[in-house]
């Protein structure tokens, strides 16, 4: 295959393990059909947090389960594919195993490319509403190398069932997976999209976190995205060089909770 040929793909928001849903196998089982799919074409492959509802890794020691799912990537990295990892609010503690092991680019932070010359603005998402003060706080509080050294003197079998339990209060244990576009005035990581335009110019936004598809002009000649979801949309976005769309795969195994 050519590379002009090739494409860049975008997924967010998998939570694979999120106690709260009952199909986190075949969840799983979906997103390695998907990633069997694309690997051929692929380029790029964007994974934009919140892959896994929960994450801690120890110098010895990580999670178990999600082996098909780390096999697969691995593969498609060894294959040639330029695989990005960033780190969500859910797996935020993912430090070098992952980029060691499966051959990946780790991003904690928002990160600027340029693919086929267009520009892309690219981040998970949470921490970019800055009327989110709660959120603020705890983001800081996750990120803090004092309490993830703490953290790190737990042993592992308490230490990932604490993980767990915070994570059963999460929104989607509530049963809120996503919500509506709120609107260029009234949704936070637009605001700060249109702050960005004003020092730099991108054609493409690309976010997670939200849960919400979105696909909306942004500026004069931007676009934002949000990608969604794979708990309720199943959805990705996929720039082919020319033109991005967001599409979704065709699940048809049991949804949400």
């Amino acid at each position: 295959m050519k590379n002009q040929d090739k494409k860049a793909y975008f997924v967010s928001d998998l939570h694979l393990g999120a106690p709260a849903l009952k199909n986190n196998k075949e969840r799983e089982l979906a997103f390695v059909n998907w990633l069997n799919e694309i690997k051929e074409d692929a380029s790029h492959l964007f994974l934009m947090g919140d892959i896994f509802d929960f994450w801690f890794e120890y110098k010895t020691v990580v999670p178990r389960g999600f082996t098909r799912t780390l096999g697969k990537i691995a593969e498609i990295a060894d294959s040639g594919v330029d695989v990005h990892f960033f780190t969500g609010n859910h797996d935020v503690w993912i430090f070098d195993y992952l980029p060691n092991e499966l051959g990946l680019t780790l991003h904690r932070n928002e990160f600027k490319t340029e693919i086929s010359g267009k520009k892309f603005y690219l981040a998970h998402g949470d921490g970019l509403d800055a009327t989110d003060k709660g959120y603020l706080l705890l983001k800081k509080m996750f990120t803090s190398k004092t309490l993830q050294w703490l953290f790190a003197r737990i042993h592992p079998n308490l230490s990932i069932s604490l993980g767990r339990h915070w994570s059963k209060h999460s929104r989607i244990s509530k049963g809120v997976i996503g919500e509506e576009f709120k609107g260029a005035t009234n949704e936070g990581m637009f605001i700060f999209a249109e702050s960005i335009l004003c020092q730099e110019e991108f054609d493409y936004f690309i976010f997670g976190h939200r849960h919400v598809m979105i696909d909306s002009p942004i500026g004069e000649n931007s676009r934002y995205i949000n990608l969604g979801d794979w708990i309720q949309h199943f959805s990705y976005g996929v720039f082919d060089g020319t033109e991005f769309k967001l599409k979704q795969y065709n699940y048809q195994g049991p949804r949400g909770h």
